[in-house]
């Protein structure tokens, strides 16, 4: 029966520990891409937005059909 010194247990949550900053770095540096780069033109040419607030407002929009929905006097 092989036994873990307390030495090798803090090397591998180390290196797990590691890999999670990586991830998340890289995360969030492809989400402020997205947001920078990335502008949609909705109709006019006056109003231009990035993906991810496209994406809130159209959340919104669905929350607000739903809360709408449920407020509607039933007869």
């Amino acid at each position: 029966m092989k036994t873990h010194t307390p030495r090798s247990q803090l090397r591998r949550r180390h290196r797990r520990g590691q890999a999670m900053v990586e991830y998340s770095f890289i995360n969030w540096i492809l989400v402020l891409m997205l947001i920078v780069t990335f502008s949609v033109d909705f109709g006019s040419g006056d109003q231009k937005m990035n993906v991810i607030d496209a994406f809130l407002r159209a959340y919104q929009v669905y929350y607000d059909s739903f809360y709408f929905v449920l407020n509607l006097p039933f007869p």
